[in-house]
């Protein structure tokens, strides 16, 4: 639930900011970059510091070098969110890590069939729905970009 709080109150955040005249922050884009970066950098560092050996226990049996698939897929988490926050390297970034969002959903399934968690919304349908959360914020960047490549176009 943390990072979805995450993504929503950054979000919003600065775009009260562009709001209040910070010219930078006045696109709901921008906004929308700062809190799917802020929600990577949480959820990369949860690899690193605090949820390790849960996420590690989080990996399906079948893969091979469960800390080490942790390790990896948090720097890449933390490159993503770096990635986001730089307008030219925001839709690659932004369209990665919703691919890392794809391939990290087995184990999220694992975790909520194999009952890793008693928390509510550690339970196959919210987990479920927030990935679709997640996976809809990161998947709007790289398509917003598209549409305003095909309008300078056209």
């Amino acid at each position: 639930m943390a990072p979805f709080v995450v993504l929503l109150v950054v979000t919003l955040a600065v775009r009260l900011a562009g709001a209040l005249g910070v010219r930078p922050a006045r696109s709901w884009l921008v906004a929308l970059r700062g809190g799917v970066a802020a929600m990577f950098v949480l959820t990369g560092v949860s690899h690193f510091v605090g949820m390790r050996a849960e996420l590690i226990e989080m990996v399906p049996a079948g893969l091979p070098a469960p800390g080490l698939l942790v390790t990896v897929s948090g720097v890449l988490e933390l490159l993503g969110a770096a990635g986001v926050l730089w307008r030219r390297t925001a839709p690659l970034a932004a369209g990665c890590l919703a691919v890392l969002l794809l391939a990290l959903f087995p184990a999220n399934v694992h975790a909520a069939l194999a009952g890793l968690s008693d928390a509510p919304e550690d339970a196959l349908l919210p987990r479920t729905l927030m990935q679709l959360v997640f996976l809809a914020a990161t998947i709007a960047i790289p398509l917003d970009h598209l549409r305003r490549h095909r309008a300078a176009t056209a």
